[in-house]
């Protein structure tokens, strides 16, 4: 009898399982460390893509963010970094305000992350979207999906982002444009802390009005003049001056990535290759775009509605502490926009390593992991959440390591380097090498 106990709570310790909801860069970034630190870990994408934005966005290194991609791969979560720097179009580019960018191909990075995903024995499961959950007092029990079906877990992790549905846009923006998340078809995100009971909060624009556009689009290689595709396949980037008559500074207050909101972005048009063409801005006339020299023949490929409009993003995150727990409920954890209002894949990967690593922190009993403030990556996690919830206009500052305010602050600290060495002699003295890889749950 005595034995039979004892093999039950064995598998119990073996079988603890976190749950992730939201597979965009942080969700599988989450994944990773709490797979490699011993946990069963399930992911639950309402779409049929893994990577959300990710599969449009394809900046990579540029400024501060080399910076935090080099303290990721020295604490031993560099899997996306890698796979990322591996399928870069282009190395150390250079456009307004921005230095030494990889942009990646978004055409191939998907299947690349899932198949990585899988082999690490995580298990995956696209078209599954969160409807509800089930909860005791302040501890979650399940999810339940769109299909009837309840799953269980231990810890949980909301990674759903703070992008869609569809009646955010209309209400927020200029309506839905089509974009990659394709509300229409999979249905509107769903808030995980808020279900469970957590107080989210909500990100004001420069006027106090609600969200965000999202700060770029996509066109077709194909639509573009021969000679501008040619300088792009050499160059990775092209910038084009945009008509006196079309110049619009108003437009630089919509965008959500502050560190394009220079007066060089709506003066010019600054063109990426990311395997399809990033236009670095909100939204912009089709018939005006196709005024410009080699744009002729143009054409949106997202969001298709580009022409007038983009997503809406950065409504609301969930109120957490500096180890990424939800606050008041026991085991949920947040990951990515859902943890604070930071633009950018590296910091979706970021705050997504930490998340996934202190929930099984957490199944472990361990105390949680803050990461100090001699790193970047700990630094904007208590840096924002500091803005957010104890200044007047905390709300209104979105984060990034590539620009505006916390890149001013990351070099003003000496937290900025692009040198190798130097970074990870950071992590070195600080006794944090190679910790996402330290198994805490055994057989």
């Amino acid at each position: 009898m005595h034995m039979i106990v004892i093999i039950a709570l064995i598998e119990r310790v073996v079988n603890l399982k976190v749950i992730i909801i939201g597979g965009g860069w942080a969700g599988c970034a989450t994944a990773i460390t709490a797979k490699r630190a011993g946990a069963d870990v399930s992911l639950y994408e309402r779409t049929d893509l893994l990577l959300g934005l990710g599969n449009v966005g394809g900046i990579m290194r540029n400024n501060g963010r080399y910076t935090a991609a080099e303290e990721l791969i020295n604490l031993g979560a560099g899997d996306l970094i890698h796979i990322t720097d591996n399928n870069a179009t282009h190395k150390n580019i250079h456009f307004p305000s921005h230095e030494h960018a990889w942009p990646y191909n978004v055409n191939n990075i998907e299947p690349e992350v899932k198949k990585h995903l899988i082999n690490l024995g995580i298990d995956i499961n696209t078209l599954s979207k969160v409807v509800k959950i089930k909860k005791l007092e302040n501890k979650i029990l399940s999810i339940k999906l769109e299909n009837g079906n309840f799953i269980d877990g231990d810890v949980f992790i909301d990674a759903t982002g703070s992008t869609g549905g569809m009646n955010n846009c209309y209400k927020y923006g200029n309506g839905c444009v089509m974009c990659i998340l394709r509300c229409p078809t999979f249905g509107g995100r769903v808030s995980i802390s808020a279900l469970a009971g957590a107080k989210d909060i909500v990100s004001e624009r420069e006027d106090g009005s609600f969200g965000a556009f999202s700060g770029s689009c996509e066109i077709s290689r194909e639509s573009i003049s021969k000679d501008l595709l040619d300088k792009l396949d050499k160059d990775g980037v092209v910038t084009l001056k945009i008509p006196k008559e079309d110049i619009n500074l108003e437009k630089l207050k919509l965008k959500v990535c502050q560190q394009y909101a220079l007066e060089e972005f709506a003066e010019n048009l600054v063109l990426l290759d990311t395997g399809h063409i990033k236009l670095m801005t909100p939204f912009y006339p089709l018939d005006k775009l196709r005024k410009i020299k080699g744009l002729e023949k143009v054409r949106f490929t997202d969001p298709y509605s580009g022409g007038k409009g983009n997503s809406i993003r950065y409504l609301t995150a969930a109120p957490r502490t500096n180890d990424l727990k939800v606050v008041g409920i026991d085991n949920l954890f947040c990951a990515g926009e859902k943890s604070g209002f930071f633009i950018g894949h590296t910091e979706a990967m970021c705050t997504g390593s930490l998340a996934g690593h202190n929930a099984v922190r957490y199944l472990a009993k361990l105390p949680p992991l803050i990461l100090p403030n001699s790193t970047a990556i700990g630094d904007i996690i208590s840096y924002s959440n500091y803005r957010v919830n104890n200044t007047a206009d905390g709300k209104k500052i979105k984060f990034t390591f590539s620009g505006a305010e916390y890149f001013e602050r990351m070099k003003k600290l000496g937290l900025y380097s692009t040198d190798n060495k130097e970074i990870k002699n950071r992590i070195d003295k600080l006794g944090l090498t190679e910790l996402y890889n330290n198994k805490l749950l055994h057989n």
